[in-house]
């Protein structure tokens, strides 16, 4: 049946070829659905086909930015339901399983900028999907990351198309993200990749197959990546990678594990037409007063209700009030007096051996998710803390080797354009401000952002010379440390408390900053040490 259905047409700018394509899926969904209906025998594998371009049409229903596609997707599931055959509904409440929808922007009510946004999104993607809908929060940092996300998987590069979803795929399965595995899956397919590569990676090509070290290392240990892991990429006879073709699964492999840390640390919902997004089943009345489903009240709305934007707590008022206090008394020491240089690398090496043994009480089950333990090997090897088992790891200087001096060219060189959008993306992660905090207004944050991510640097044995690492102790306090830690670093155990848990009375958008930081300073401390071992491979 999807091959009977060609969605591309409605990603067209054009109404009227949007209208078309619209009339077109709309005969040929309800040519099948007349044939289920009419022949019960059939009806199974019949129904088999049509479910997946239904669940489709719910999600264009609810997701898409033109208002004609989902106008015109809900009159057609209308129409099949007419026919007597059951159309699915979505599962949960929007885009965030930490973010109540309510306080999201609602696809349709965008302003021009963000439907800009939206439609350049769709017409690239084939979906508006949830991660986007979740960074919305952010315009800037949304446009810079959709169109570095779009260069590395659609346009000219050193690798085919179905390798860069497949890599996708090998990246986000480190953190068993099945929900950026399912979308790459589809992806993957979509651009002609042979389905026995799913199976496992002992399935793909082999010159796949030895990335597999690499992916490992960088997602846990990146530090440990020497020039030598570069050369046996480089040099295996028939099936070595050349360099340009490295630096691009490099790019990709760290924007996926980033991008796990963004969909874990924001509670990052199923798409609506995948698995875990929709169901077939009519929904229990049970729960309801029939007039509640006629006014579109949900029950589970009540435990969706956040800290995050309920009535300030006189705790979590004064807890703002702290950090600003905080903030101000060290702007006034740096003033005053600054410390020696053995000083600040004994700070640095004090909050580095601290963040070994920061890590959460809780180590509750992460959502069951569809087995994308087969698309790596050794599921043993996670993240492992430099020196807790005995293993000591040198510093990292930044001053030594930075993305600014050294990182950005090397990858502008070999990947044309690349280190521009890269460096772009970085510099607006970090300098992104609106001069808020939770309920005060005109404030400079720069010294908590760079607090945030010179700590998540710092997890990952990068020192920068000029800085205070005693300024973190001030600024981060427990409960966040553990959430940067997490998200970060095995950000599949990240839950809703520990999301619920830090900056209580800071806003969502400001918590999704946040996310930003964390998934801009992790993709760099990762290609900072990749980029390092090519670097010294070359030389």
């Amino acid at each position: 049946m999807e091959g009977e259905v060609r969605w591309d047409g409605l990603c067209s700018r054009d109404a009227a070829a949007r209208g078309a394509a619209l009339e077109a899926i709309a005969q040929a969904v309800l040519r099948r659905g007349r044939r289920v209906a009419a022949d019960p025998l059939l009806a199974p594998a019949a129904r088999d086909g049509l479910s997946p371009v239904l669940a489709r049409l719910l999600m264009l229903s609810k997701r898409c930015p033109f208002p004609d596609v989902r106008e015109k997707s809900e009159v057609i599931l209308g129409r099949v339901q007419e026919l007597g055959i059951r159309i699915p509904r979505p599962l949960g409440h929007g885009p965030s399983r930490f973010i109540p929808e309510k306080e999201m922007i609602q696809v349709g009510s965008e302003d021009a900028m963000m439907h800009t946004l939206f439609a350049d999104s769709f017409a690239t993607l084939g979906r508006l999907d949830n991660v986007t809908l979740v960074m919305v929060f952010h315009p800037q940092y949304l446009e810079s990351f959709l169109k570095t996300q779009h260069y590395l998987l659609q346009m000219d590069g050193p690798l085919p198309l179905h390798y860069r979803h497949y890599i996708g795929i090998m990246a986000a399965a480190r953190h068993q993200c099945s929900y950026l595995v399912n979308l790459h899956v589809n992806d993957f397919l979509h651009v002609g990749g042979d389905p026995k590569w799913l199976n496992g990676l002992e399935n793909a090509p082999q010159k796949l197959q030895n990335l597999g070290e690499l992916n490992k290392m960088l997602a846990h240990r990146p530090w440990l990546i020497t020039k030598e892991h570069i050369e046996q990429l480089l040099k295996t006879e028939e099936n070595s990678w050349s360099l340009a073709e490295l630096i691009h699964a490099v790019v990709l492999l760290t924007h996926y594990h980033s991008l796990a840390s963004f969909t874990f640390g924001c509670g990052i919902s199923p798409e609506i037409d995948c698995e875990g997004g929709h169901t077939f089943r009519p929904p229990s009345v049970s729960n309801y007063c029939i007039c509640d489903i006629t006014n579109g009240y949900h029950a589970a709305e009540e435990i969706h209700a956040s800290p995050t934007g309920s009535i300030p707590s006189t705790e979590s008022v004064c807890e703002v009030e702290a950090l600003m206090e905080k903030m101000k008394q060290l702007q006034e020491c740096r003033d005053e007096e600054e410390a020696s240089q053995e000083e600040m690398a004994t700070r640095f090496e004090r909050e580095k051996r601290e963040s070994m043994f920061v890590c959460s009480s809780e180590d509750e089950e992460s959502a069951p998710t569809r087995d994308v333990s087969r698309h790596f090997e050794d599921t043993s090897y996670g993240y492992k803390d430099f020196s807790r088992h005995g293993m000591h790891v040198p510093t990292f200087r930044v001053q030594d080797y930075s993305w600014e001096d050294h990182g950005y060219s090397l990858v502008n060189r070999l990947y044309p354009d690349v280190g521009q959008l890269l460096d772009e993306k970085f510099h607006i992660a970090y300098n992104l401000t609106y001069n808020t905090m939770a309920m005060h207004k005109d404030v400079d944050t720069s010294m908590l952002r760079r607090a945030i991510w010179n700590y998540i640097h710092c997890m990952f044995g990068i020192r920068y010379d000029d800085y205070d690492y005693g300024e973190i102790n001030q600024l981060l306090d427990r409960s966040f440390k553990v959430y940067i830690k997490t998200v970060v670093c095995t950000p599949e155990k990240t839950t809703k408390r520990m999301y619920d848990g830090f900056w209580r009375q800071f806003a969502h958008s400001e918590k999704v900053h946040v996310n930003l930081l964390l998934v801009e300073a992790r993709m760099q401390a990762e290609l900072l040490y990749a980029l390092r071992a090519i670097t010294r491979y070359m030389t």
